[in-house]
């Protein structure tokens, strides 16, 4: 497995464009472009290899994939002060601290 195959891919249709655009979550600057899905997914794994390759000739960082990331699974978020009550009644009317009223919410969705 290459390095490429490691990364995160999107292939969708672009009404825009008229055709199948295939991103990957770690180069948001890269697409392709393709009239079938399959060829756009095959354009963006082999155009990811070949900026990886320059990266690496250039001594460059490349990105680490998302899924060989750690994740702590702590982050904290800002919500109106109204929102923040509202979710303190519910967690205190269900018996449930904020934080698992919020984690729920958030995995729910």
């Amino acid at each position: 497995m290459s390095t490429a195959d490691r990364y995160t891919y999107r292939v969708r249709w672009s009404a825009e464009d008229g055709e199948h655009l295939a991103t990957v979550a770690e180069f948001p600057s890269l697409s392709w472009l393709a009239t079938d899905a399959s060829d756009a997914f095959t354009g963006i794994l082999s155009l990811v290899a070949e900026v990886i390759a320059d990266m690496e000739a250039a001594a460059e960082a490349v990105p680490v994939p998302l899924g060989e990331r750690r994740y702590s699974g702590v982050f904290n978020v800002r919500i109106p002060p109204e929102a923040h009550r509202q979710l303190a009644i519910e967690s205190a009317e269900q018996g449930i601290s904020l934080n698992r009223l919020a984690a729920h919410r958030l995995v729910a969705s």
